[in-house]
Formats: structure tokens, sequence, C-alpha cells
């Protein structure tokens, strides 16, 4: 059978690919995460996939045929991308952008076997409700916030923020699962759907 490595550091995308049925192993990949000059939020979730992708690929060594999948995600308010909070103030700061506001969640995706790639970016609208500034701060006190995109994780406490969501709510915790089991069927590897595939 073909192998599957994500290069991810992620436990959240770990958990997403072991909900659908998909065995992996995975592996780290650390790469520049800095966006580039005039880079628009889609071309640099694509290319930091991509650039996971390729840096997990070269980590491997294995006589069998293998994929290395990558992902990355961001968040973006009026084309500005939010990063992870660099510390309280940071992230308090982008909390109160945040807040009453509607944002974007791009969450790109890229499959590597050899040189051939495939790609995905998927794109959802997050809305939040009024945070006060009160509330930004204790949630930067429960830990969460720290490695988060945009300062909040909508799969642990910042579920209390989002007043409503457009698009996939898995892509927004890190992997789009219903476009990662398509790409992946497209390099022969079986989610649920065919657990005893050889």
């Amino acid at each position: 059978m073909k192998l599957l490595y994500l290069a991810s550091g992620s436990p959240r995308r770990r958990e997403l690919l072991t909900q659908i049925g998909v065995q992996f192993s995975a592996i780290s990949a650390d790469i520049d995460e800095t966006p580039l000059p005039e880079e628009s939020p889609s071309a640099y979730v694509k290319r930091l996939a991509r650039g996971k992708a390729e840096a997990g690929r070269r980590s491997v060594v294995s006589e069998q045929p293998f994929c290395v999948l990558g992902a990355d995600t961001a968040v973006v308010l009026d084309g500005k991308i939010l990063g992870k909070p660099v510390d309280e103030a940071d992230a308090c700061a982008m909390l109160m952008m945040l807040s009453g506001n509607e944002h974007e969640v791009l969450t790109a995706i890229a499959v590597l076997e050899g040189e051939r790639c495939e790609s995905r970016v998927v794109r959802s609208l997050v809305r939040f409700r009024p945070i006060s500034l009160e509330e930004a701060a204790v949630y930067w006190a429960s830990g969460e916030p720290r490695d988060k995109a945009g300062g909040y994780g909508i799969q642990g406490l910042g579920a209390v923020f989002v007043a409503g969501l457009e698009g996939s709510y898995s892509a927004v915790v890190g992997l789009p699962l219903c476009e990662t089991c398509e790409v992946l069927g497209h390099f022969g590897i079986p989610c649920w759907q065919n657990p005893n595939t050889p």
C-alpha cells in the first residue's frame, strides 16, 4: 500500500486526518512562513502548503511509494493576514479587530508524489460576535490562542466567539476534509470508504 506522510506538527490536523480513517505518519516540516511582498493571502497559503509538503518529502527515506500532505491556514481580515500572536497584546489586538466582524479563513492543502503535485485552497467565512477586551485577556490566559492563526481556535474555547460560519468547519480547524479526501483519492490513498483496500 502507498504510504502517506502528513508534513505538519499540528495535533489538530492529525486528529482530523485520523477522523476520516486515513492511515499516515506525521513528520515535521519547518519552513519560513514570512509572506512575500505583494503576495495575496490565497497564494500565500498555497505556497506554504506546497513548501511544507516538499520539506516533508526531503525528510522521508522509503523504498515504498509514498505521498506527502502539506497544509496551511491563514486568518484574513480586510485582505490582511493575521498570523500567530507574539504576545498577549498582539492576541488581544487581533481579537478586537475580529470582534463583531466577518473574516476569511483560507486553508490550502498540497499532496506530493514525486514531481506530481495537486493543491486546493478552501475559503470559509467566520463571523464573530462582539468581544470585550476583558474576555480577550481571559482567553489569552487560557493558553489556547498562543499557537493559533488569528489568535483563536474554533474547535476549542474560541468557539464561544463564533456567531456564524459559512464554508468548511474542518478547514477553519486546519484541514478541509472533503477536499483532502478527494485529492488523496486521486493519489490512490483511501479514506473511510475503502478501509480494506490493499
